[in-house]
């Protein structure tokens, strides 16, 4: 039987009047990289903080390794990176790092840690001096200390360069492949059809969608549209016509189309008397997928 790493049963957490994450199911298996997206307010951090054990559900349970959360991070199991909550000043990068390593029950060699988190060179600095991108990588630093079985990365790569970029995901595809979980919550929806092999969509903390990226993209039920029109006037309210158009966008003689029925959506195009040069049919990009998913479902509660 495969092993949960985390596990969400029917969980729920409310501010007030506002639901955070509700009534939210899933589990998380070993060797999995999983995207969390959703827009502000979707839940994504609160889903987080209840995974760590900074917050306790209002109702449902929370596992971590069949166990409590706090449980499995004081045994070393689990190392995250959060946005919130700021480094320590007046100490060196390597200091604060020595620290991390000291407090891990499995830790690895300082030296190690500093130069899989390409900080080696910013070693000598203090932390209160670092940039932006370099405090990110100070806190990834801190979060693969030692021998996780979990790592949790609340938008990780937020200030950093391409290359930098590019190097720590290069790195947290080696964490994978050992057999660790990796948990991101990200912005950079390229990151997360490049990168993570199961994607979870939250809106307004429930799960909307749960699959690889393709099959997000599937769900959507959308499809891109877009053609060169002659010279001559664009009849946008023609086009509006269109059976199965959700959205539309004109740009000079470019027009482009997202329809629930693309072979229908074109046969009309047709039967409108027009002749689309350069005509190009194509699934959704995550990112539009993304959009149009949780437009239904703000449409469909509103």
């Amino acid at each position: 039987m495969t092993t949960t790493v985390v596990g969400f049963d029917q969980v729920t957490k409310s501010y007030g009047d506002v639901r955070a994450v509700d009534g939210l199911t899933l589990a998380l298996h070993p060797g999995e990289t999983v995207a969390l997206l959703g827009p502000n307010g979707a839940g994504k951090s609160t889903t987080l903080d209840l995974l760590l054990g900074l917050k306790r559900p209002d109702s449902g349970t929370v596992g971590l390794f069949g166990t409590e959360p706090r449980e499995a991070i004081v045994a070393g199991r689990v190392g995250a990176m959060l946005q919130s909550g700021g480094l320590m000043d007046e100490v060196t990068v390597a200091e604060l790092v020595r620290l991390a390593c000291d407090l891990h029950p499995r830790p690895y060699p300082v030296a190690d840690v500093l130069a899989r988190a390409g900080v080696t060179q910013i070693a000598d600095r203090r932390v209160d001096k670092l940039s932006g991108g370099q405090a990110q990588r100070v806190r990834f630093a801190l979060a693969t200390a030692g021998d996780s079985d979990l790592i949790v990365l609340d938008e990780p790569t937020t200030g950093m360069d391409v290359t930098t970029r590019q190097a720590f995901w290069a790195t947290m595809r080696e964490q994978a492949d050992q057999g660790r979980t990796v948990l991101f919550a990200t912005h950079y929806l390229e990151e997360a059809d490049a990168i993570a092999d199961r994607v979870l969509v939250l809106h307004r903390g429930r799960l909307l969608a749960d699959g690889t990226a393709a099959e997000i993209k599937a769900k959507a039920g959308a499809r891109r549209i877009s053609f060169d029109l002659p010279d001559g006037p664009v009849d946008e309210a023609a086009l509006r016509t269109l059976p199965f158009l959700t959205t539309i966008d004109v740009s000079g003689r470019t027009v482009r189309l997202q329809s629930s029925d693309a072979d229908a959506t074109v046969h009309s195009l047709y039967g409108l008397g027009l002749y689309p040069r350069n005509l190009e049919v194509a699934g959704l990009g995550l990112e539009q997928a993304f959009v149009a998913i949780t437009t239904a479902e703000e449409a469909r509660t509103s």
